[in-house]
């Protein structure tokens, strides 16, 4: 099984992955370390208006923060939703770009819905200033450019979504457990027996799994017989 599993990963995936990771705290990963924070913030407020909820304003700061202010809803899925959800975002791009053909389309879908998510939503400068550059920019390279380089771009996106909802959980909840993280919201509103780092860690083994789970699915060439766009 195990030997299956490394066989089918897509080696350039790991290395981009590794990339990504090496250039962590540089420039070059910011704006999508930003991009992944307003997916996150934005899954927050797409669990809220699932169980019945509103979004009520979502900020996205320069110091790779935010926030989403919601009201109504399943609290105990809007709480969960932040990580999980931008997780989940990068997944699904990721096995987009590496299983279809839909390089170009996606990146314009993305783009649109995160301009028009900026303009209802967005309450700050610097987040609505990003949502609005970052998707049209997005847009632009949908429409302009070659379908390889959107696709790789897409996988690079995508990524960096996974990796950045590992190292977030690490960062915001394991290691600075005593911070209003997301965990210590959900144990102190929602479930007080269970506590922050249990969440914490629990989360954690959801995103490595996941992210596992969607570099083996991506890793399969797209031209066998479960490639997505073949109908099976």
């Amino acid at each position: 099984m195990i030997k299956k599993f490394f066989k089918r990963l897509d080696i350039r995936l790991i290395g981009i992955f590794i990339i990504i990771a090496f250039l962590w705290n540089t420039p070059i990963v910011y704006p999508l370390k930003i991009f992944v924070v307003f997916m996150h913030e934005v899954s927050h407020g797409l669990a809220a208006l699932a169980t019945g909820g509103s979004i009520k304003e979502i900020q996205i700061v320069a110091e790779e923060g935010g926030h989403a202010i919601t009201l109504g809803g399943s609290r105990f899925w809007t709480l969960t939703a932040g990580y999980l959800g931008s997780l989940v975002w990068g997944g699904l791009i990721l096995i987009l770009a590496a299983r279809t053909h839909l390089g170009k389309l996606i990146s314009a879908v993305i783009g649109l819905g995160m301009i028009l998510i900026s303009i209802l939503y967005l309450r700050n400068t610097f987040g609505f200033l990003f949502g609005v550059g970052f998707g049209g920019v997005l847009i632009i390279v949908g429409r302009f450019l070659p379908e390889s380089i959107n696709e790789w771009m897409l996988r690079v996106i995508g990524l960096t979504s996974c990796l950045y909802a590992i190292l977030d959980i690490k960062s915001d909840i394991l290691d600075r457990v005593h911070l209003r993280s997301d965990a210590r919201m959900l144990h102190e509103e929602v479930t007080p027996y269970i506590p922050t780092i249990v969440w914490g860690v629990l989360w954690m083994g959801i995103a490595i799994g996941v992210t596992l789970c969607v570099l083996y699915i991506a890793g399969k060439d797209r031209e066998g017989p479960e490639a997505l766009d073949n109908g099976d």
